[in-house]
C-alpha cells in the first residue's frame, strides 16, 4: 500500500530546472532513500513534500489527498515531519524545550489558557513534558534534558532533531542527510535507530543520505536522482550494479577507464 505518490513533479527557479518530471510511490512502512550526486535536486524534492517551495507542476499525495498548495504547517499537521541538511535547532533553548516545540501542532492549548493558567492547559502541558522526556530517553538525549541545544555535541544534535520530529507523531518522517558528520560508532548508533522508528513508531521513513554502506544496508527500495531527474529506481542490489547510476557518481569517462 503506497502511502505517499509523487506524479511528475516538476520544479523551476527561473531558467534552471532544479527537478524535472519525478515520479514516485513510496510504501507504507518502508525505509526509502533518495541518493544522487551533489545538485541532483535532492533537498528540492524534499522542499517540495514539506510545502517549502511549490512545485511548478505535478502533485503530491499523501493517503490519496494532494499536499500541493498547503502550508508546511499544514503538511506537518496532515502528518510529515523532517530534519534539515543544515541543524535547524532552536540552539538558546533547552533541549526538551526543542522537543516540545515538535508537539506545538497537536497540543490543544491556547497561549490564554497558558497565561491565564487553566487546569487543563496545564495538565496537557505536564503531560507534554513527561512524553517529551520519554522522546529524549528514545533517542539517548536524557541526559542533556536541560541542556542548550546548542551546547550539545554535533551527533547529539542531530539525534535532537531527529527526536524533535517524531514529537509530531508523523506519518512519514523525512531524513536530509542524517548521518552527516557523524563518527562511526554515531553512524551505527543512528542505523538502529532508523530500524527501530519504522517498527516502533510505525513511521514511513524517507531518507537523503551520501553515506552508500548506511543506505545499501537499512534501504528497501531507492530511488536515484540525478541533475533534477528520476535515472535509476530499485532495490539495493540492483542501484549497487546499476551502470547509469555508476556513471552518474563516478562520471562516465572514469567508468570507461576503470
Amino acid at each position: 500500500m503506497n502511502i505517499l505518490e509523487v506524479k511528475n513533479l516538476t520544479k523551476k527557479f527561473g531558467g534552471l530546472m532544479a527537478t524535472r518530471d519525478v515520479s514516485m510511490n513510496v510504501e507504507k512502512n518502508s525505509i526509502t532513500a533518495v541518493i544522487g550526486p551533489n545538485g541532483a535536486g535532492k533537498t528540492t524534492f524534499f522542499n517540495m513534500i514539506t510545502a517549502v517551495y511549490r512545485p511548478t507542476s505535478g502533485d503530491i499525495l499523501l493517503n490519496g489527498k494532494s499536499l500541493v498548495g498547503l502550508k508546511p504547517h499544514q503538511v506537518c499537521h496532515f502528518g510529515i515531519s523532517r530534519t534539515f541538511q543544515n541543524i535547524r535547532l532552536f540552539n538558546e533553548q533547552t533541549v526538551i524545550e526543542n522537543v516540545l516545540v515538535g508537539m506545538h501542532q497537536r497540543l490543544k492549548g491556547h497561549w490564554i489558557g497558558t497565561l491565564l493558567h487553566f487546569p487543563e492547559v496545564t495538565r496537557e502541558e505536564e503531560a507534554a513534558k513527561v512524553e517529551a522526556y520519554k522522546i529524549l530517553q528514545y533517542v539517548g538525549l536524557e541526559e542533556f534534558v536541560n541542556e542548550s541545544a546548542g551546547n550539545l555535541p554535533y551527533g547529539a544534535q542531530r539525534r535532537l532533531e531527529i527526536g524533535r520530529a517524531i514529537a509530531a507523531k508523523p506519518k512519514i518522517l523525512l531524513l536530509d542527510e542524517p548521518a552527516a558528520g557523524m563518527n562511526p560508532k554515531e553512524t551505527r548508533q543512528l542505523t538502529d535507530l532508523i530500524h527501530d522508528m519504522r517498527h516502533r513508531l510505525d513511521v514511513t521513513i524517507i531518507l537523503i543520505e551520501h553515506d552508500m554502506k548506511l543506505v545499501m544496508k537499512i534501504s528497501d527500495y531507492l530511488y536515484v536522482l540525478d541533475h533534477g531527474e528520476l535515472i535509476a529506481e530499485g532495490k539495493p542490489d540492483e542501484i549497487r550494479n546499476n551502470q547509469r547510476v555508476i556513471e552518474a557518481y563516478l562520471g562516465k569517462e572514469a567508468t570507461q577507464r576503470g
